[in-house]
């Protein structure tokens, strides 16, 4: 049975599986999936982890991370196509590596992230090997009929529906995205929901500096649904009453070129920096110089990036309606506003940039808020925990 006691030993043994995971070129993939490990080590689980990917991307090497990943290219037909048949293509690469594994070191579980295709690969290794598995939910499209469609869309769900059914248990990072799962199979599937954790100590609060810059920070791929274009509208619509605020975007994207445009048709090319893909260090700097945290998304299952953002002391922003909005309690320790809603974005970050005292006491309720209950260590509790159910 697997333990929680922080004096035991690391004889419990989890296969993670997942086509998430840090690299040598960046740190920052996959670091939701990492993180968590560090922390249930420390509690008595030891991870094996087999990092997959489609043979027609580059070959991945592990980042240099103190649960480093064996990465395996399996067989896929390119594009949205390919994904209904991944799990089954993965399962085929990976089966004999597992069972040799298992040999030597006994596995008690896998943990899959995402249905589609290590959920499925988890399933049909279950099926082989008798060996239980979850599968972990990171977004809203909890079957894949949003980034696939027509056919591969039909068989996407299905699919998904059998892995979730299959499974011990079902994580999700929010009550958001426990209700697209339980839409799409039923309330009979045994489901939980596991918040996403920050690192305090990574994404700490900066010590007595004088900021003369109003710095708003946006973290997150260039894509229509996080909501860039909203948030250089608003700020470009701030310029009158805060010549000196400034955007800052880390992270890419095929929005990038159309929103360099935007800004300049505002007439704020100089306000808005596109920073590019940025390290975990890089980001958690980023987040300490800041003002204001923003990121208006209206299609997010949670997101990582609020979370170290509120455990850096920052006043954050997110929409209503999505995961983050079970964190974030209106003007207590964030806001939220509408989605595609620029007037009241703008609104509302105008009213934090001139009120210091609103500011200030924002980001300590945001930092109390992460300690209390969102860490890499509460996550790896609740992990553990749903580990010895599945288990035990």
């Amino acid at each position: 049975m697997l333990m929680s006691d922080g004096n035991s030993a690391p004889n419990h043994h989890v296969l993670t599986l997942t086509p998430f995971y840090p690299t040598d070129s960046d740190d920052s993939a996959g670091c939701f999936v990492f993180e968590p490990l560090l922390g249930l080590q420390k509690i008595g689980i030891r991870h094996s982890v087999y990092a997959i990917q489609p043979f027609y991307r580059g070959q991945l090497k592990s980042g240099n991370v103190q649960v480093p990943a064996e990465w395996f290219r399996y067989f896929s037909l390119p594009s949205g196509m390919g994904l209904p048949t991944a799990g089954a293509f993965a399962f085929a690469r990976i089966v004999g590596e597992v069972r040799s594994l298992h040999r030597q070191q006994p596995i008690h579980l896998v943990h899959a992230h995402g249905a589609l295709p290590c959920g499925h690969a988890a399933m049909l290794l279950g099926g082989e090997l008798g060996i239980p598995f979850v599968v972990s939910v990171h977004g809203l499209d909890a079957f894949s009929t949003v980034q696939v469609g027509g056919y591969s869309a039909t068989w996407c769900r299905r699919i998904s529906a059998i892995v979730y059914t299959a499974s011990r248990r079902v994580i999700c990072v929010s009550e958001r995205v426990r209700e697209e799962v339980l839409s799409g199979v039923g309330k009979s599937v045994r489901t939980s929901v596991v918040y996403n954790g920050a690192d305090p100590v990574l994404f700490s609060p900066v010590q007595d500096r004088i900021v003369n810059e109003q710095i708003v920070l946006a973290v997150g791929n260039l894509i229509p649904t996080k909501g860039h274009e909203n948030l250089i509208r608003a700020v470009a619509s701030l310029g009158e009453d805060f010549p000196s605020v400034t955007l800052e975007i880390i992270g890419n994207g095929p929005e990038k070129s159309r929103l360099q445009v935007l800004s300049q048709e505002l007439g704020v090319k100089e306000k808005v920096r596109f920073l590019g893909s940025q390290s975990r260090r890089q980001v958690a700097d980023a987040m300490r110089r800041c003002t204001i945290f923003a990121l208006p998304s209206r299609y997010e299952g949670l997101g990582c990036v609020y979370l170290e953002a509120m455990s850096a002391e920052k006043p954050v922003i997110g929409c209503r309606g999505q995961g983050i909005a079970e964190i974030i309690q209106q003007g207590t320790n964030g806001f939220l506003v509408g989605p595609d809603n620029e007037k009241e974005l703008s609104i509302v970050m105008a009213m934090v940039l001139r009120d210091d005292f609103l500011k200030r006491n924002l980001g300590v309720a945001a930092r109390e808020t992460i300690l209390d209950g969102f860490t890499l260590a509460h996550q790896a509790e609740r992990l553990a925990r749903i580990y010895r159910e599945c288990v035990g």
